[in-house]
């Protein structure tokens, strides 16, 4: 299984630390958005789409790369992300309604909290020291072999 993950980690590698754990058990392809060459996503089974939450959402280089995308049918996809606090499938929802309407199969959804020291959060050294940390990146190891499980037992 061919895999890439496209990914942006800013402020503190919360998001890099997790592209890697996952990267190494799905032997992805790791980029930025500014680095997809679009005519060449056609050659991976499986696409991986993380950032960090900004004002929930996934940054915007992220957002804007896949509005670019031409509708690519029954390619399957995966969205990760850290965050300082808050509801998972809300932050995600609009990449995700993204890639459904690019014809995306969504594989799996994960996130974990990250070290955030954005605005309020500086004045107090942040929030969720620490993490991800050892566990959270067994969790992000777990849910890549749960991906390439799902993946065989479709092709039995």
């Amino acid at each position: 299984m061919k895999t890439l993950i496209i990914y942006i980690s800013i402020h503190q590698g919360n998001t890099e630390k997790i592209a890697k754990a996952m990267a190494g058990i799905l032997n992805a392809k790791l980029i930025n958005p500014d680095e997809v060459k679009i005519d060449e996503l056609s050659q991976y089974d499986l696409i991986g789409f993380g950032s960090g939450i900004y004002f929930q959402k996934h940054h915007k280089s992220l957002l804007n790369l896949v509005d670019k995308l031409p509708k690519l049918q029954n390619k399957n996809a995966f969205i990760f992300s850290t965050r300082g606090m808050g509801p998972v499938r809300f932050y995600h929802r609009l990449l995700r309604n993204k890639l459904l309407k690019k014809g995306f199969n969504i594989a799996g959804e994960f996130s974990c909290k990250g070290f955030d020291t954005f605005g309020p959060f500086k004045i107090i050294g942040g929030i969720n020291k620490g993490r991800p940390g050892k566990k959270d990146l067994e969790n992000a190891k777990d849910f890549a072999r749960d991906i390439i499980s799902k993946k065989m037992n479709k092709k039995e």
